[in-house]
């Protein structure tokens, strides 16, 4: 709610300095000699002309994020908790199905809902938590797709549960300065994203191994989980918004094509190739014989971008709730549990952005900034929330465009290939009644004799 009325003030701020501005100069011109109303009567003649092209100049972002603030608000959101069902046998694949099936652009059926409404893709998360060492799998999604979810999980994963929480667990830990602490990191890819990371295929899952024969891509991550001590609450986040092109009748001042675009240019640079030739004879001769790393390359980004992707950012945070007992060591663990899905060449995942400060006695001397960090990451955090920031020093720390292949890798229903303790998994599953059951009222000893 706070969100919702910061972005509503913020539309009226504009509006009332003009007024205030326009007041001041007439009060401060009132003591010189100055003609005001001829140059008043210029600005009213003028004013109908300009005016409502600067008022949109100057308020649109602002009532974007009102109105598409309001939206979000209206739409809801749902915190499902996913619990594992006692056998697995499918790979990675089987997840990267149910993401394309909730990939839902929502795009604006005209100007009034785009404008007025705030139509917009809706951010879902994928989320892989650790509370004192029990490892849970969590996501949470608005209510239009929720049923949508279910349906796609359970067809997907027989067995499996998925409960609707009525108190979102992250509400559990609240700041206190002086009880606890928190470091908290935002990974993007090290290079261009057109460039995939290493997926579930390059481990060879799309092979259908058997199961004691697969590397889990989740393995590290999921063990140094189960690892966190009683008083220690480590986070996962995966926040993903439907990819799609941007453009004016959504709501977008400038277009934006999708990624297929930039993975032509990428292509095209690793070729060497120049579009705008026009004997193909020379573009033969001059094009430079490919290796094999380079020709893997290529086809790797072919099949990155021939899939459904999400405009995605990753969290991950270490919370500690006695800061006496804060377990350096787990931060760089943590960080090395994305070593596994990069290949050298190719892409990898790094960190951009984290609560603390490289130099803290120049960026932060006293200390107060880092603390404010950590306490609006926490609150971003249970808000699903990616705050990027703006200009070009923040360039890189933009959500980056992954493919539900890639997504699916980093987090999917794990096969019993993993053995972490506190991973738990339903014991029992449990059956609807058989459809041959005889229907009726069951006959009494009496009504025998």
């Amino acid at each position: 709610m706070k969100e919702f009325l910061d972005s509503f003030f913020g539309v009226l701020i504009i509006p009332i300095c003009f007024i205030v501005t326009g007041v001041v100069w007439w009060l401060l011109l009132q003591n010189v000699e100055f003609t005001l109303w001829p140059a008043v009567s210029f600005a009213l003649l003028v004013l109908p002309l300009v005016l409502p092209f600067l008022l949109f100049y100057l308020t649109y972002e602002r009532w974007m994020e009102f109105v598409r603030k309001k939206f979000t608000y209206e739409s809801g959101r749902v915190v499902l908790r996913i619990k594992l069902p006692p056998e697995v046998f499918k790979s990675p694949e089987a997840m990267e199905s149910v993401f394309e099936n909730i990939h839902a652009a929502n795009p604006s059926d005209n100007f009034g809902q785009a404008y007025l409404d705030g139509k917009h893709p809706l951010m879902m998360t994928c989320e892989l938590v650790s509370i004192g060492g029990d490892v849970r799998f969590y996501m949470t999604v608005h209510h239009k797709i929720k049923n949508m979810l279910e349906a796609q999980l359970y067809s997907q994963y027989p067995g499996l549960e998925i409960i609707e929480e009525p108190i979102d667990y992250a509400a559990e830990v609240q700041w206190k300065e002086d009880e606890m602490d928190l470091m908290s990191f935002h990974f993007v890819k090290k290079k261009d994203p057109v460039m995939p990371i290493k997926t579930f295929i390059d481990y060879g899952h799309d092979k259908l191994p058997k199961e004691e024969e697969k590397f889990e891509p989740m393995s590290a991550m999921i063990e140094y989980l189960g690892r966190a001590k009683p008083h220690e609450r480590i986070f996962f986040q995966w926040l993903c918004k439907p990819h799609a092109e941007k453009k004016f009748g959504d709501g977008e001042l400038k277009y934006k094509p999708t990624w297929e675009v930039a993975a032509k240019q990428k292509i095209n640079e690793v070729l060497q190739r120049d579009d705008n030739r026009l004997s193909t004879a020379e573009e033969t001769e001059n094009r430079p014989t490919l290796t094999t790393g380079e020709r893997d390359t290529i086809s790797a980004i072919e099949r990155n971008v021939g899939k459904l992707a999400f405009d995605t950012a990753i969290r991950g945070m270490y919370v500690t709730m006695d800061k006496t007992q804060f377990d350096g060591p787990k931060i760089t663990a943590m960080i090395s549990t994305f070593k596994q899905f990069e290949i050298v060449g190719r892409n990898g995942l790094g960190i951009r952005w984290k609560t603390d400060f490289d130099y803290m006695i120049f960026e932060d001397f006293f200390g107060s900034r880092k603390l404010q960090r950590k306490k609006d990451e926490l609150e971003h955090y249970k808000l699903r929330k990616y705050d990027p920031g703006s200009g070009k020093k923040n360039a890189g720390h933009q959500l980056q465009t992954m493919s539900v292949e890639e997504l699916a890798t980093m987090f999917h229903i794990p096969g019993r290939s993993i053995l972490t303790p506190g991973m738990s998994r339903i014991s029992s599953t449990s059956g609807s009644a058989p459809s041959n059951l005889p229907i009726g009222n069951i006959p009494t000893d009496e009504s025998n004799r």
